[in-house]
């Protein structure tokens, strides 16, 4: 099968090109594939992939705020594009989603079937993303995630790693839950998926589910350091971008045909071995 990842050099990207090694594997890489420009459905065309995993994205949420005309034309302009070469050449499309395209307000965890409204432009540009992928190509399957975190890239685990050695205590909200997922996890996920003929919206998230500051104290905890992690309110923390209080997502798509997500705290325990295995090398 030949496989066309777009944003290959992203954390996820990364993780793809590691778990899908026995495929044939085209990679969408910026600059030469911009989803900003129109020769990016031509690069697809060319590339005649079997399947395209869309993993490129406009993914600075508090920035799409400030520009949300370019997130839009990323996520939703972008992602047309992407969609309708792969009408044109007969391609699946695997589209990769978040669940800020929800408001929160459910108290409950989000099935596939519940109705969305994003609260910020990120979650809007990615909803009409996901809004012209579906309409574009009937062979497309929309994968919401969450908290994605893994080796390469910036995400919170890397920073709160990062602050943990360096601050002399930490200060992150506690009122805001959702569920972390290892990039890892995720693609092995997803390679399962290629093994299905799933079309619509599936949800892909690890299992359980924690506030930001939970996940903090755990983080800390791995890495053995005594820095003090101190909750505090999403008020406190004074970010401009409104955030979905409550986006647990419930996998019910992917659960239905046998494909399931480690538990966070596994995965966490993971990943942390290995990112600071990858550390204590770098220093020696």
């Amino acid at each position: 099968m030949r496989v066309l990842i777009t944003g290959a050099d992203g954390q996820l990207g990364y993780e793809l090109r590691r778990v899908l090694s026995n495929h044939t594997l085209a990679l969408g890489i910026w600059p030469e594939f911009d989803l900003l420009k129109a020769e990016a459905e031509q690069y697809v065309c060319e590339a005649k992939p079997d399947v395209v995993i869309h993993a490129a994205a406009y993914t600075d949420v508090e920035r799409a705020e400030q520009e949300p005309d370019l997130a839009m034309a990323v996520n939703a302009e972008g992602t047309e594009r992407v969609a309708r070469a792969a009408t044109r050449i007969g391609a699946r499309l695997i589209c990769l989603s978040t669940d800020y395209v929800f408001d929160g307000v459910k108290g409950a965890p989000y099935d596939e079937t519940d109705r969305p409204n994003p609260l910020n432009a990120y979650g809007r540009s990615k909803l009409e993303g996901e809004r012209r992928a579906l309409a574009c190509c009937s062979s497309t399957l929309i994968v919401r995630t969450a908290w994605l975190y893994g080796l390469h890239g910036k995400n919170f685990v890397n920073t709160m790693m990062q602050r943990a050695v360096e601050q002399p205590e930490l200060r992150v909200v506690a009122d805001q839950r959702g569920s972390p997922t290892h990039a890892g996890d995720l693609a092995v996920a997803l390679a399962r998926v290629l093994e299905t003929d799933l079309r619509g919206v599936a949800h892909a998230t690890g299992t359980g589910d924690c506030t930001w500051y939970e996940f903090a104290c755990e983080i800390v905890s791995q890495m053995g350091v005594s820095v003090p992690v101190h909750p505090m309110t999403t008020g406190e923390a004074k970010r401009a971008v409104v955030r979905p209080p409550y986006t647990v997502l419930a996998n019910r798509v992917l659960a239905a045909v046998g494909i399931t997500m480690p538990h966070w705290k596994d995965a966490l325990t993971r990943f942390m071995r290995e990112a600071l295995t990858l550390t204590t090398v770098e220093r020696t």
